[in-house]
């Protein structure tokens, strides 16, 4: 999935992986892009699209955000010196960005999820999400609209 841009190369946008189960498990609050720390077989195997969200999370301190359990496969063609494909990596944010996620998930109930996983140009970045656990009959009533839109939407069609 490429979101095309009017100018290509710098600012084009290749999705590298979407976490798909992060907006039915948690209600986001706010979203921040940030750029990652990355071993050069890291960035290659990220370019043949191997990454998996199973999981992941990011910590936040006043000292910065590190991304936990994000599993990047180690690059095939690399010999001996792979990386580690779960190892924790340090998200690069703006100070203050780091200053209120860090103040934000000291609050009950709040933590940082990875939703989707992309190449900016030539860089690799994340978007990660300041968000709250959704309960069951939440998820149920989110399901609920979601058929309910659908059927209005079918129904319109149908109509015309």
């Amino acid at each position: 999935m490429v979101e095309k841009n009017a100018n290509p190369g710098k600012g084009s946008i290749k999705v590298i992986a979407t976490n798909r189960k992060a907006r039915h498990e948690y209600e986001v609050i706010d979203t921040y892009e940030a750029g990652m720390s990355l071993l050069g077989s890291e960035v290659k195997s990220l370019r043949d699209g191997k990454a998996s969200f199973k999981d992941s999370y990011a910590s936040a301190n006043f000292d910065g955000v590190i991304l936990q359990n994000l599993h990047i496969a180690p690059y095939d063609k690399t010999g001996f010196s792979g990386h580690d494909p779960e190892r924790p990596r340090r998200l690069l944010l703006h100070e203050r960005e780091i200053h209120r996620l860090a103040s934000q998930t000291q609050e009950k109930g709040l933590t940082i999820i990875p939703l989707r996983l992309y190449f900016k140009g030539k860089h690799a970045k994340v978007e990660i999400a300041l968000c709250r656990g959704k309960r069951l009959y939440d998820k149920r009533a989110a399901i609920v609209e979601r058929e309910t839109r659908r059927n209005m939407e079918r129904e319109l069609k149908r109509r015309r």
